[in-house]
């Protein structure tokens, strides 16, 4: 009798699908050759990517409508069939697609603006599928169509488009319908996933299980599914993000050897008693949390978040001292030499009165100055110490260093910051900015991060008075500069672009909502100086001057030199002019909130009341205006910060080119705040019951992090 064969069971289909996830693009049916490479053109390079892949936008083609049956005024699809297609050119410029569509029941005129291209794409005889608002004029239901497709046959297409139909971001080589297609055969093939969700998570939240959810996304039955598989994808993202970020933290090198201050020592009593304030509400707040985590003996990564005036200088002083109390040093590391130069001078007089002993290091610092700063460093003679990037040169050594204080942190890359931070033995870092970030974007994109915030402000400034302006009356600005600088006072004025060559496209705020010619620094330079002002001492700052030069300039201007500073946004975050007191914001709509809200800061620091005029071509109405109009009635930063998000979203909040960091798919960070809320805490309550992730359960979790933030994390491991 033969020997029956071994019977070795295959992997189940669900595994199976799951491991494809990771699988090149390449693989899928209909998307190779020229197709792969507009997928990847999309950064779509496996089957996860196209996955995530989310739409943006639905079109509820689920009630196809009539010609003659169409509402005025109303939404319709309609497929029809094309009887004639004009091509018009009003104006040089202006080229439009006329296309008539009739059925049974009537004629709808369609017009395409700007798409001359559609005159041979499209033809007679074609059966054409469009949605978009009806409208009415010389005799005939109109449209302007936000979606049109050529379809097979009238019946094929209303069998077809009769659902809800998803619109996805595509490139040239690369249509919806093929993206479509795509879509479909890879769901097909490698959709059915098992869920890497912990199972109790799903339910707790009353989630969708992940292959549903991807489905739906994609190829919903109705708007109401759509809506609940984003929010189970939003969900995937905002978790996996959070667990990525711990375990990074977790991964980091010395994370579990920090340092355990003294934090109620005789040099931090003394510099509390050596402050011309006593400290608000919230910071004695955001002192207790970070002196809590100095003592803790776990690196310390916080971030110090305050409004203008909010005195977080203050709080990072009491730090300095524990870690002085503490037998160990502190480095405070400012973006530009004359930040460094600042806090040197508010804070030194404050360190001298309570015996803290201190130094200052930047570019400019003399070499047998520097020479002997190194050797006090060196020696231990050294408490803290004031810089710039100068603090990372080889020079400079740290022997204690324990606590590093980086302001601004948004300035410096992380290279930057992990080389300060790695001069000391795991030492603790707290990161500063003045540029308030809402709750829900501070959890989820500094999920590893713990946060303190800051509102109230220990010495209260005479303010600042907020007004918009058209163009049409710049005159006034220019008279309120006058007016200042008549009576002894400086004014900024603030332009978008540095020279009229510059187009603006470079703008990282809100370009493109601005219309006309933008205003540069060169150009309003010789106009204010040549012109409007020919006896004022007008100045000239912008980022293409050298560092030393922009150093110079903002000195004069601090010491009195510069009646009007014409500039764009690299006028100093925090520098402190005392005697600025108007600041006109020229083609203000082309910055967001957070940015308005800095710049006007500039002035009204002191006893003399601050105006900032805001220059707009914005219409009536429209969303800059709005952002404009919510300045002049607030100046809360952390308020502007949360209606910004509103407004804008969070990647044009951040900037998502200049952060190189997470952009978001399918999270809506104002839709979703109980989402932030929930995956920030259920990731806490995952490292708090299982802190290596090693229970077979959270294997598909973990598995999953690594695949979409492996490289991330490797970088921090290495």
């Amino acid at each position: 009798m033969s020997a029956r064969p071994l019977a070795v069971p295959l992997a189940h289909p669900r595994l199976s699908a799951t491991a494809t996830l990771s699988s090149p693009v390449s693989g899928l049916r209909f998307a190779r050759g020229k197709r792969r490479e507009a997928l990847e053109r999309l950064g779509i390079h496996t089957v996860r990517d196209l996955f995530l892949h989310a739409p943006t936008r639905y079109l509820d083609f689920s009630q196809v409508s009539r010609i003659g049956e169409a509402e005025v005024g109303q939404s319709a699809t309609i497929v029809a069939t094309i009887d004639r297609v004009n091509l018009k050119r009003p104006r040089p410029r202006l080229a439009i697609v006329e296309v008539f569509l009739v059925d049974e029941t009537g004629v709808l005129r369609i017009s395409f603006f700007r798409q001359p291209w559609l005159k041979d794409s499209l033809k007679k005889g074609d059966v054409l599928a469009v949605s978009g608002k009806i409208g009415f004029s010389y005799g005939y239901r109109t449209m302007t169509p936000l979606f049109h497709e050529v379809v097979g046959s009238a019946d094929d297409a209303t069998e077809t488009y009769a659902r809800v139909m998803p619109v996805h971001a595509t490139t040239e080589g690369l249509s919806q319908a093929w993206m479509r297609r795509i879509l479909s055969s890879a769901l097909a093939d490698a959709g059915d996933v098992v869920d890497f969700m912990p199972a109790a998570l799903v339910a707790a939240h009353g989630l969708m299980g992940e292959a549903a959810a991807l489905r739906a996304a994609h190829f919903p039955p109705s708007l109401a599914a759509a809506s609940r598989a984003r929010r189970r994808l939003a969900f995937d993202e905002l978790l996996c993000l959070q667990v990525g970020l711990r375990l990074r933290k977790a991964q980091a090198p010395g994370a579990l050897t920090g340092i355990s201050h003294a934090v109620d020592g005789p040099l931090a009593r003394a510099v509390r008693q050596s402050l011309p304030f006593a400290l608000t509400a919230d910071q004695e707040r955001a002192t207790a949390e970070i002196l809590s985590d100095m003592a803790s003996g776990e690196p310390m990564n916080r971030l110090l978040q305050g409004d203008v005036g909010t005195g977080k200088t203050a709080v990072a002083a009491i730090a300095c001292a524990a870690a002085a109390d503490s037998g160990f040093q502190a480095a405070i590391m400012a973006p530009t030499s004359v930040l460094a130069s600042q806090y040197a001078a508010s804070l030194g007089p404050v360190f001298d009165r309570a015996g803290v002993r201190w130094r200052i290091v930047t570019s400019k610092t003399p070499k047998d100055e520097r020479a002997a700063t190194a050797g006090a460093l060196a020696r231990g003679d050294v408490d803290v110490v004031f810089g710039t990037t100068a603090l990372l040169s080889g020079d400079l050594a740290f022997p204690k260093l324990s606590l590093v204080v980086v302001d601004e942190q948004h300035r410096f890359g992380v290279n930057q910051r992990q080389a300060l931070a790695g001069k000391g033995e795991a030492p603790d870092v707290l990161s500063m900015t003045a540029t308030p970030i809402p709750r829900t974007l501070a959890l989820s994109l500094y999920g590893d991060v713990a946060v303190s915030s800051m509102s109230e402000r220990p010495v209260a400034g005479a303010g600042v008075a907020t007004k918009v302006l058209s163009w049409a009356r710049v005159d006034d600005a220019w008279k309120a500069v006058d007016e200042a600088v008549s009576a002894g006072q400086q004014a900024y004025v603030v332009c978008p672009l540095v020279d009229d060559a510059d187009t603006g496209g470079a703008l990282d705020d809100v370009a493109g909502e601005a219309s006309g010619t933008l205003a540069s620094t060169t150009a309003m330079y010789a106009e204010l100086k040549g012109r409007v002002f020919p006896r004022s001492r007008v100045g000239l700052l912008h980022g293409r001057l050298s560092a030393q030069e922009k150093d110079e300039v903002m000195v004069a201007m601090r010491a009195g030199e510069i009646d009007i500073l014409v500039c764009t946004t690299v006028v100093e975050v925090g520098v402190d002019v005392p005697r600025a007191s108007v600041i006109v914001i020229l083609d203000a709509d082309r910055y967001g909130l957070a940015t308005l809200h800095q710049l006007r800061g500039r002035v009204g620091r002191g006893h003399i009341p601050g105006r900032a005029l805001l220059v707009t071509r914005a219409k009536r109405g429209s969303a800059a205006q709005k952002r404009l109009s919510a300045l002049e009635k607030s100046s809360d930063g952390f308020e502007l910060a949360e209606l910004d998000l509103r407004l804008r979203h969070e990647g044009e909040v951040l900037g998502y080119r200049q952060s190189g960091d997470v952009a978001f798919r399918f999270v809506d960070l104002i839709a979703d705040r109980d989402l932030v809320e929930a995956a920030h805490a259920d990731a806490e309550e995952i490292f708090r019951t299982d802190p290596t992730l090693a229970s077979p359960e959270l294997a598909p979790l973990v598995l999953e992090v690594r695949e979409r933030y492996g490289d991330r994390l490797r970088r921090t491991e290495g």
